[in-house]
């Protein structure tokens, strides 16, 4: 599987730790940025950069994990592309649902809410949780598709 991380100042170092991690356990971490802290970085930049080589990638599945301040910001800015579903990930339950009812593709997580411990659990949940496919959540997925520009 192959994971996008991207990250404003916000969550620069909550991203360093997960990505260090996400190593450590064989995923295939692709560092969207940012490379150096930045306070002066906009959310979006770092949204855009995740979508877009998520887009370009030719594997079944990729994921993405967008890291700011509340993790509002990044689900507002990657909900904007057709075939995302960015969820904001602040507890296990809400990620499992987000998952399996939602093909959710995209967790965006609150690096002022979390620590990392939780963090990584949640990122686990993302990663490990397999979309149910049931028809009425395929339909739904597809009438989101359809109402996007």
């Amino acid at each position: 599987m192959n994971i996008y991380v991207g990250a404003d100042h916000n969550g620069f170092h909550l991203k360093a730790s997960l990505v260090r991690y996400l190593r450590s356990a064989g995923y295939d971490i692709n560092d969207e940025g940012d490379e150096s802290l930045n306070p002066e970085d906009d959310y979006p930049i770092f949204a855009a950069k995740v979508v877009n080589a998520m887009r370009q990638d030719a594997s079944e599945d990729p994921k993405g994990i967008l890291i700011c301040g509340s993790g509002q910001g990044m689900a507002i800015a990657a909900n904007r592309y057709k075939g995302i579903r960015a969820c904001l990930g602040f507890d296990i339950e809400s990620v499992q649902s987000a998952r399996n009812d939602d093909d959710c593709n995209i967790l965006c997580l609150p690096a002022k809410i979390l620590v990392t411990d939780d963090a990584l659990s949640v990122v686990e949940t993302f990663l490990n949780t397999p979309f149910a496919a049931a028809p009425r959540f395929i339909r739904r997925n597809r009438e989101l598709d359809e109402i996007m520009p």
